[in-house]
């Protein structure tokens, strides 16, 4: 049941497809398709207002609907096997540049938040913000012993926003699943849930504080990445204090050479940086677009904005590596098999066909530098080639399909001649080397050594024991499994239905029986014979009721 909130948002996102005269895709649906003759009521029908390609109208009705959709378009542009082409390029265009909220409402939330005037605690504080964005906006401090900071603050009551948004999604993701046929398998209920965790995660600004300081200490002393330091003695819910940053924009270019910057060395180290933070450490920075990103003149990543970060199951991670290490040993065999192992496509998937298929979407690929290929475009056709075998979508890797084409559009635009694939093989052979190969092998074996040696002398009692059992005939075996434990329900529900059918077959016999002896008569319903087979025939059919709904 849609609540009365939900409804009234719906109404709007309504209006403003109408202003952008998307009511034809709406009418489009299947949901709607008997009511398409009401597209002739729409204003834009009449007034011509479809002006402009498909892609570049959604792009701005999802910025008309506020910055939840926005972020939502954000991640769902990573999504191309949700998307045509032209829209999924479209949509990778949406910037979240907000208009900044009252001065004096970010003083108030400061002040609150940390329980001190702002001259308590800033030596200077500009009231005017430096950035502004969907969840929070940025201010520029010093800090009474000198230091220059900048102070994060949430924005006044983006969690009802939010809430209000995310239900909507929630709505339009029900009504996928119900009436769009795609829906099985790219699961818009589960790629919801994620953006709704990633979204609310925002909201803690203490939450960001941890990830920055995480990362911090994994990139320590690194030439590759700089993560700015959190003052914990002013970080709050709603405020953070971090270390002020300076550099320069990732995304200007013109000033990057300028200043003489190896824009070679930059670009390679983003994919390094990348294969680092995913194989190395299995926390990555899921929001790396130019807006986040700086360059020192040394050629340094500077990051800020530590509020979606990612990690992936230690299996999806060695799936990944596997797959990755596949195909740049142009093994498709093993990238087909690793697909159906991982169960990412069904079982019964035909594995000769589906090599086939990848081999004619990546060979073209190889041996060409960055600017001749978009590994966007490469995701696409692998998903439009997977959507024949029923690759079913796995949510948990949107982030990680969003941060690697965020590292692809920098590296493009910094140095277009980067091998992608040569500057990330490394890094993958040593993840395989330390995680999988003999080296591993050891190292494991020489982690759990301690414990074996303390476990060698209950070796022989228990072996004996087990013997000792055996040679009596009291040795028991138990064996839990899922495949057993669903045997064994469906035998027990085998035994239900037997029983349900003999016993009111039995009873329906029974009231045939006892009807054929002592006859029947319409005027005798009150006799004792007749009053038996009554309870006994309702009985009976009552019983096979319930094994047909058994």
């Amino acid at each position: 049941m849609i609540n009365i909130k939900t409804a009234v948002r719906l109404l709007k996102i309504q209006q403003v497809l109408l202003r952008y005269g998307l009511d034809e895709y709406v009418f489009g649906l299947h949901l709607f398709r008997p009511l398409r003759f009401l597209s002739y009521l729409s204003p834009s029908y009449w007034m011509g207002r479809r002006k402009g390609p498909r892609g570049e109208r959604i792009r701005k009705a999802l910025e008309d609907l506020g910055p939840i959709f926005v972020k939502f378009g954000q991640i769902l542009s990573t999504r191309q096997d949700l998307l045509p082409a032209d829209i999924g390029e479209e949509l990778s265009k949406l910037q979240d540049n907000v208009p900044p909220f009252a001065d004096g409402l970010a003083r108030q939330i400061i002040e609150e938040s940390l329980e001190q005037s702002i001259e308590e605690v800033f030596a200077e504080f500009s009231a005017s913000p430096l950035a502004s964005a969907s969840v929070a906006q940025v201010h520029t401090a010093k800090l009474n012993n000198g230091d220059d900071v900048v102070v994060k603050v949430l924005r006044p009551g983006i969690e009802k926003v939010i809430d209000a948004d995310v239900a909507v999604l929630y709505t339009l993701a029900g009504l996928a699943t119900k009436y769009w046929g795609e829906a099985k398998r790219l699961h818009p209920v589960e790629v919801v849930q994620e953006f709704d965790h990633t979204i609310h995660d925002e909201l803690d600004l203490v939450r960001e504080a941890a990830n920055a300081s995480q990362l911090r200490r994994n990139f320590e002393g690194s030439e590759q990445l700089y993560v700015p330091d959190v003052y914990w003695d002013y970080t709050r819910q709603k405020v953070m204090v971090m270390e002020r940053i300076y550099g320069t924009p990732i995304g200007r270019i013109d000033e990057l050479k300028a200043k003489g910057v190896d824009l070679q060395l930059l670009a390679e180290r983003g994919v390094e940086i990348f294969f680092a933070q995913v194989f190395r450490d299995n926390f990555f920075h899921a929001d790396m677009h130019p807006g986040n990103i700086f360059a020192s003149d040394d050629a340094q990543y500077l990051a800020v904005d530590f509020g979606i970060m990612g990690s992936v199951t230690v299996a999806d991670q060695r799936y990944l590596a596997e797959n990755f290490l596949a195909f740049f040993q142009r093994d498709y065999f093993r990238v087909a098999q690793l697909h159906i192992e991982s169960g990412w496509v069904p079982k019964h998937t035909r594995i000769d066909e589906f090599e086939s298929a990848i081999r004619a979407v990546c060979e073209p690929i190889f041996e060409k530098p960055l600017k001749e290929i978009s590994y966007g475009h490469l995701l696409l056709r692998l998903f439009q080639t997977a959507r024949r075998f029923d690759m079913e979508v796995q949510p948990q890797l949107v982030l990680l399909q969003k941060t690697l084409l965020n590292i692809e559009g920098l590296g493009r635009q910094l140095y277009p001649d980067l091998d992608l694939w040569q500057t990330a093989k490394p890094y993958l052979e040593e993840w395989y080397k330390n995680r999988i190969g003999p080296k591993a092998t050891f190292n494991r074996l020489k982690e759990h050594l301690p414990i074996m040696a303390e476990k060698l002398p209950e070796l022989p009692e228990m072996m004996y024991q087990v013997l000792s059992d055996a040679a009596k005939g009291e040795l028991e075996l138990k064996w839990k499994s899922k495949q057993l434990d669903e045997i064994k329900q469906q035998m027990a529900r085998n035994h239900r239905r037997n029983i349900l059918a003999i016993s009111g077959g039995s009873l329906l016999i029974s009231a045939a029986v006892i009807l054929a002896l002592d006859g029947f008569s319409p005027l005798m319903l009150g006799d004792a014979p007749v009053a038996t087979w009554g309870l006994a025939g309702i009985a009976g059919l009552f019983l096979l009721k319930a094994l047909s709904t058994d």
